[in-house]
């Protein structure tokens, strides 16, 4: 992971856990239970988009990719005629 994606993480956690200090008097303890794994799974869903939109795509798939997009085989080739 880059470093602009742990300073992400940082920083989403650090405003999780201040809003959670705020609410903490306010909600209920079952409900701040439910509030922190729907946390988690921002968080989590918020990283796999950032790292799917900078991350640059592994060499093996854009090998495979390019490979597969090739247009002619030996099968589409002109048999020859005697």
């Amino acid at each position: 992971m880059s470093r602009d994606g742990e300073r992400v993480i940082e920083l989403l956690n650090e405003l999780g856990s201040r809003v959670g200090n705020v609410l903490a008097d306010v909600v209920p303890p079952s409900a701040q239970v439910h509030l922190l794994n729907a946390q988690r799974e921002l968080i989590t869903a918020l990283m796999l988009i950032y790292e799917n939109r900078v991350a640059p795509e592994p060499a093996a798939r854009r090998a495979r990719r390019a490979r597969t997009t090739r247009r002619t085989t030996r099968r589409d080739r002109k048999i020859p005629i005697d």
